[in-house]
């Protein structure tokens, strides 16, 4: 059945499960010899006591599993526990919907997540342990179903259910082999686009048995290769070092950062976590990451990132599949995680990144690393307490670096909370640093009372006035994305004012007018001028959170909104502007050029890539997608002269 079909309902989803058949389609790898694929008619749904904002169910659904090698059928028979079937046309993400059937599997995979220096640390299979591991792998076992069985009997927060995270169009799917450029295309492809637009997001390999947060997916790309006004469309795992051990054990073992980690039994994974590293059953020295956020394209390098690990080297092939090279550490430079937002200059093409940590000191750090990728020294950046920081700007001359009241504290555990605290009493502030900087204590502070910036899209200086205006998306409750809030969220776009002589800030909507404002989140101002005095924010519209929509064209001097709506029944994601000419620089004005972006069709079910011209907001093309696309995080473009020089 076309994985495209129909939603994950409780009556009709079907889906490729989680095994990957690499054989078919165009320029696809080929798949181990013997490996099976797997299709499931119905979703077992998660086997939890509904929380208050379910409903129970109790009857047993009959599942016909059939094997593509053997041809032979056998029957499972499942105990639901919630969810009454519900219309396709209905806002899933806001219904109790299951997550999709994940198949307990084994996977060898062709492209291990080692990284390029050619480490190999994977403890070994399941079929070498020897009688102590055996042991104590049955021990440890135990030990996770006495906590599942107490989990269970606890109602989980809405961002922590499976079954309100990765709903509707938010569900994971299959990998989907290089198709050829043979899709259907409505309209005409412009021919100033030639590359492969790429998007990252997070798709969860196994059915969660706890808490799961829709951050907490294991990365997938999906990419769209267009040339000569066709295009062809494939999406892969990035192959981490998790992935592969997961795939491996067959099951989930590595912790989840968002839905799992809280309160005692929080503690408790950590403890089962690092008892199974002790006795050789994982290995967490080669990272933890799930790589399903940021993408950057440096150095000849496709990065896929998130920021709980180092970047994961992406290789895209001549026919625009994706294959995972590598944990990817700058040869050896980077020591720690880095952040999935880094930034590129346009100009000197230097790329400049942070990366924090949660448990010990220097919490922050900056570095910057050459065109031909030589790192620079860390500069400590002094903070008092471990910060959530997931995004910065960088200008002409300064980083500009949030320090906010989104912080982490792990004791908060130990009291039965989350790690991720909402701390009312600090004071935000913004930090301007030298690019050239040595040292942390260069740094100048400015106090910006409550302001959460989850994003910012650019900043530049007005030495006129001494200031550096920074653009970003303002956002309350700060912490609703990680902790379950009654109040409404609201992400308003600012001009946020640092004066870097009298270290004072101020804070202004870019929108003037009440009537107009909408959520705006993920997004992008045009590359070619990052760090630069821009007019124009392209960003998601996010309604009905956390849906986007369409986007919205904002003029940042006048506070103008122009609106692109994907239309009745369709929503999409971060609207990727590609200037004219791919990105390459030249006389074009700032809107020159075009968005594209995933779109899908909540009543079809289907997905399609949009092509709109940047300037005005007119539909060029739509390419049809052979697969459902889930709704995801953020994307970049490989031009095709990227493409021939990349490593």
């Amino acid at each position: 059945m076309n994985s495209a079909a129909a939603p994950p309902t409780t009556s009709n989803w079907a889906s490729k499960a989680h095994l990957r058949g690499r054989g078919g389609g165009g320029g696809g790898r080929e798949g181990a010899a013997g490996r099976t694929a797997v299709y499931l008619q119905l979703p077992r749904l998660y086997d939890r006591q509904p929380a208050a904002h379910t409903k129970s169910n109790s009857t047993t659904t009959v599942v016909n599993i059939m094997t593509k090698r053997s041809n032979k059928s056998r029957t499972l028979h499942i105990q639901p526990s919630t969810v009454q079937p519900t219309p396709a046309s209905s806002l899933l993400h806001q219904l109790p919907t299951p997550s999709a059937l994940f198949p307990k599997h084994q996977y060898s995979s062709s492209t291990a997540a080692d990284d390029e220096s050619g480490h190999d640390r994977h403890p070994p299979p399941q079929s070498n342990w020897n009688i102590l591991q055996r042991a104590a792998a049955m021990a440890l076992d135990a030990f996770e179903d006495v906590l599942l069985s107490r989990e269970r009997h606890q109602p989980l927060p809405k961002t922590a259910d499976p079954r309100v995270q990765i709903a509707g169009n938010f569900a994971p799917v299959p990998e989907h082999p290089v198709t050829g450029l043979s899709l259907q295309v409505e309209g005409e492809i412009p021919r100033s686009i030639d590359g492969v637009y790429v998007r990252n997001g997070a798709n969860p390999l196994h059915e969660p048995v706890a808490g799961h947060h829709f951050f907490d997916g294991d990365g997938m790309l999906h990419a769209v290769k267009i040339s000569g006004g066709s295009a062809s469309y494939a999406c892969r795992f990035t192959e981490t070092n998790r992935l592969s051990q997961e795939m491996e054990l067959g099951r989930p073992v590595f912790p989840k950062a968002i839905g799992e980690l809280h309160g005692h039994m929080g503690i408790a994974r950590l403890m089962l976590f690092y008892a199974r590293a002790l006795f050789g059953l994982v290995d967490h020295r080669d990272g933890i990451g799930v790589a399903n956020a940021g993408l950057v394209y440096f150095n000849d390098r496709l990065l896929a990132m998130s920021e709980d690990d180092v970047p994961y080297h992406v290789r895209i092939t001549p026919s625009g599949d994706l294959e995972t090279a590598g944990r990817f550490d700058f040869d050896g430079q980077l020591k720690s995680a880095m952040i999935a937002h880094p930034k590129i200059d346009p100009l000197t093409k230097e790329l400049y990144a942070l990366s924090y940590d949660v448990v010990r000191k220097p919490y922050l750090k900056f570095f910057k690393f050459s065109p031909d990728g030589k790192k620079s020294p860390d500069v400590e950046i002094p903070l008092e307490k471990p910060t959530m920081v997931h995004d910065f700007a960088i200008t002409e001359n300064f980083v500009v670096i949030p320090d906010q009241q989104v912080v982490f504290k792990l004791e908060e555990m130990i009291r039965g909370g989350s790690p991720v605290v909402y701390e009312k009493d600090k004071v935000s502030r913004f930090g301007l640093l030298r690019r050239n900087a040595t040292g942390g204590e260069e740094i100048v502070w400015a106090d910006c009372p409550e302001t959460f910036c989850f994003h910012l899209w650019n900043a530049w200086e007005e030495p006129e006035t001494e200031e550096v205006v920074v653009i970003g998306s303002c956002m309350t409750p700060a912490d609703s994305i990680f902790n379950e809030c009654d109040e409404e969220l609201k992400s308003v776009l600012s001009e946020i004012r640092l004066n870097w002589r009298t270290r004072r800030a101020t804070r202004r909507p870019v929108i003037r007018v009440p009537e107009e404002e909408v959520n705006l989140e993920a997004g992008m101002v045009n590359r070619n001028l990052l760090g630069r005095k821009t007019r124009f924010a392209y960003l998601a519209i996010a309604e009905p959170w956390p849906k986007v929509s369409g986007f919205a064209k904002i003029d940042l001097q006048s506070g103008e909104v122009k609106k692109f709506m994907y239309g009745p029944h369709k929503y999409g994601g971060e609207p990727l502007l590609l200037p004219q000419g791919g990105g390459g620089g030249g006389e074009e004005e700032e809107d020159d050029g075009h968005v594209l972006a995933f779109v899908h069709d909540e009543k079809a079910w289907k997905s399609e890539l949009m092509i709109v011209n940047a300037s005005s907001l007119e539909v060029e093309a739509s390419v049809k997608l052979p697969s459902r696309v889930p709704y995801g995080f953020h994307g970049t473009f490989v031009s095709s002269d990227q493409l021939r020089s990349q490593q």
